[in-house]
């Protein structure tokens, strides 16, 4: 574009991993106008929200420290999608139109079905969710039982950070601890949850049937003490997709074809935890979240250029959990998300787990100062799971969409 050409207005939905790499990298095109629209006007790091519950850090970044400068920020909240118009309505009753929209709107914490839980349980997968129950855990007594559900990271984490603190902590897995880890690092995570004194329940009996203000009780009918009730199981999108008329996966994420294009709109990109790529969309993690982030934007560079956009091709390197302050595991796995049969434990773990966290945000910060610096979404899996899936799903893969001149 040259200089009297008017700038393409890309508005990115949601300030998380995925949004923030995104409009940091598209800020740096000449021609571009980029405005980020989330609903708080501080960064949240997600994957330090069980430390925020158990005291040890904030959990959140001022925006300045991570975001381009080039980048508006609109602290609002989008209450619709109208793409044959190309705008959006925000909470506010304000209005703003786009050229191109990127969705990134994330993930948050799934309605459980459970009799009681939404009235006696806590959730802590958002930033707000997570300082509400800090003061809880600080009022209860220090011998006062504490039961976790869910034995995902965020319950493993959360359980053995308040176990570190001295309190008796029950973790309920609803059927295996980990499932994501290889059973030689499912072993290493018992034992150190053994040795923080945690209480581990799994198995196909233990499941949640009801939570009351004092109980969590189980299938196999075991009623287990609870003062504080933190609810981890499961997590959920926005609907704001569904709302809008966009095609959507059953839990409402955005479908997209391989360049992370909307099946529906290609003014319309979708990154995070809140995008399906071809109905098959990656593990919810940081880790794919900073470079789908990435790839959306090269996808929309791609489609300004007049040229055909890239497919996805994004490999994972493992799982890192945080046991504690002093120690933790990094699963490694395979490009293709798969565990493999070997960890990194103990004190290395957990300084892997903190370096990874200082670094992801660092990331951030790069994209912001040198944007196009980031190139860890070229690390491609296309000889791997994701290959053969689409293989399956298609029987052959999937053509990039067409570019589309601005």
């Amino acid at each position: 574009m040259n200089e009297n050409t008017a700038r393409t207005q890309v508005v990115v939905i949601g300030g998380g991993y995925a949004g923030v790499m995104a409009a940091n990298r598209m800020s740096g095109r000449d021609g571009v106008a980029v405005t980020l629209i989330n609903p708080r006007p501080a960064f949240v790091e997600r994957i330090r929200l069980h430390q925020l519950v158990g005291g040890n850090h904030a959990a959140v970044v001022d925006f300045r420290d991570v975001l381009a400068d080039g980048v508006r920020l609109v602290v609002d909240t989008v209450d619709r999608i109208d793409a044959p118009g190309r705008g959006l309505t925000l909470a506010s009753g304000d209005t703003m139109s786009y050229d191109y929209l990127l969705y990134a709107v994330g993930s948050g914490s799934a309605d459980p079905s459970v009799p009681g839980a939404a009235e006696f349980a806590y959730p802590v997968a958002g930033l707000e969710e997570a300082e509400r129950l800090r003061p809880v855990v600080e009022q209860a007594a220090a011998e006062a039982p504490v039961t976790v559900v869910g034995a995902g990271p965020t319950g493993i984490e959360t359980a053995a950070e308040l176990a570190e603190q001295g309190r008796r902590v029950t973790l309920v897995c609803g059927d295996v601890l980990g499932p994501y880890l290889h059973p030689r690092g499912r072993r290493s995570v018992a034992g150190r949850l053994a040795e923080l004194g945690v209480t581990v329940v799994e198995g196909r009996d233990a499941k949640v049937n009801a939570v009351t203000r004092e109980t969590v009780e189980l299938a196999d009918g075991r009623s287990l003490p609870s003062a504080v009730t933190i609810w981890t199981a499961g997590f959920s999108v926005p609907d704001l997709a569904a709302r809008s008329g966009l095609t959507t996966d059953a839990l409402g994420r955005l479908i997209t074809d391989e360049t992370l294009t909307s099946v529906d709109d290609d003014r319309i990109l979708a990154a995070g935890d809140s995008a399906a790529p071809s109905g098959l969309p990656l593990r919810m993690s940081c880790q794919a979240a900073g470079p789908l982030g990435a790839h959306a934007a090269d996808t929309l560079f791609d489609r300004l250029d007049g040229v055909p956009p890239a497919n996805i091709g994004i490999g994972f390197a493992g799982q890192c959990l945080s046991l504690g302050r002093r120690l933790g595991l990094f699963q490694v796995a395979g490009k293709d998300d798969t565990p493999k049969g070997y960890f990194l434990g103990g004190s290395p773990g957990a300084k892997l787990k903190e370096f990874i966290c200082k670094e992801t945000v660092k990331q951030l910060a790069d994209e912001a100062r040198r944007p196009g610096a980031y190139n860890r979404h070229k690390k491609s899996d296309s000889e791997g799971k994701r290959r053969r899936e689409l293989l399956a799903l298609r029987g052959a893969l999937p053509e990039t969409a067409p570019a589309v001149r601005s």
